[in-house]
């Protein structure tokens, strides 16, 4: 599913106009990046944990010229999905498959 698809859906299921849900999910993204811009975690009870990793030093190499290089730590955006979130995927990918088997 992409962008436009849910904004569809959202706007389906509420009756709001397609620019605003638009407009209200921008606002979402911008403020969950800057949030973990600034090092602050994001968390939504019942759908997960917009999260900033550390990502340790490592010695990398560049196969071509067989050199290695010092890739220095950094800090990466990561999500981490809420246990109900993860349970309704779980339960719903098993219905599938099930319903596949027959």
């Amino acid at each position: 599913m992409r962008k436009a698809d849910l904004i569809n859906k959202i706007s389906e299921k509420t009756g709001l106009p397609k620019n605003d849900v638009l407009i209200s999910m921008e606002a979402f993204f911008k403020e969950v990046k800057e949030s973990l811009k600034q090092g602050d975690n994001v968390y939504i009870r019942g759908f997960g944990s917009f999260v900033v990793k550390k990502r340790a030093s490592k010695i990398g190499r560049i196969i071509t010229r067989n050199e290695s290089i010092v890739i220095p730590e950094h800090y990466i955006p990561a999500f981490k999905p809420a246990k109900v979130f993860t349970d309704r995927v779980k339960s719903a990918n098993a219905k599938k498959a099930l319903a596949e088997k027959k």
